[in-house]
């Protein structure tokens, strides 16, 4: 099936997985991409990461992020610099055997990156971040276990919600 006046409104980091939202015509790209501006747009995302839980079992976390300007693509924690960046999340599983924990995650800011710093900056990289994560992280998945699951927002024409589920392939 094409497409051929579908645009791009929300995207994700090439190796992350999961739900893209794209706008049929100019008009329906606009009208989304102010849901999304005015964060009337939930996301949550999973991901597999590095190690066995430890901390709270939900929380936020609340550090900002700019470029990492020497290693770019990579963006980093900077006080002074950095623009606000917020991410909830909620543990779901521990997994002691292979020494990793399921994490729901959601942005409520949609900076570049932002759940895989955050998650490396608490001490559990994502399993398969080439990235941010450690080499045994690195070593522990093929791929990047970080996947887009649910969104939900109001159709921007009609206001009914809108919800779409994606259960993550790991």
């Amino acid at each position: 099936m094409e497409f051929p006046d579908a645009m791009i409104v929300h995207r994700l980091d090439l190796a992350t997985s999961g739900i893209v939202v794209m706008a049929r015509g100019p008009q329906n790209q606009s009208r989304l991409s102010v849901l999304f501006q005015e964060r009337r747009v939930s996301k949550h995302y999973q991901a597999r990461v590095h190690g066995v839980w430890t901390g709270p079992m939900e929380g936020e976390i609340n550090q900002p992020l700019c470029v990492d300007w020497p290693n770019r693509p990579r963006q980093k924690i900077d006080l002074q610099a950095g623009r606000p960046s917020l991410t909830r999340y909620r543990v779901l599983s521990i997994d002691e055997t292979s020494r990793s924990s399921r994490v729901e995650l959601e942005p409520v800011t949609g900076r570049s990156h932002q759940l895989r710093v955050h998650l490396e900056y608490l001490g559990y990289p994502i399993l398969g971040d080439d990235l941010y994560g450690t080499r045994e992280s690195r070593e522990a998945s093929a791929r990047l276990m970080l996947h887009a699951c649910l969104i939900e927002f109001p159709n921007p024409v009609t206001g009914k919600p809108v919800r779409v589920d994606s259960p993550p392939p790991f």
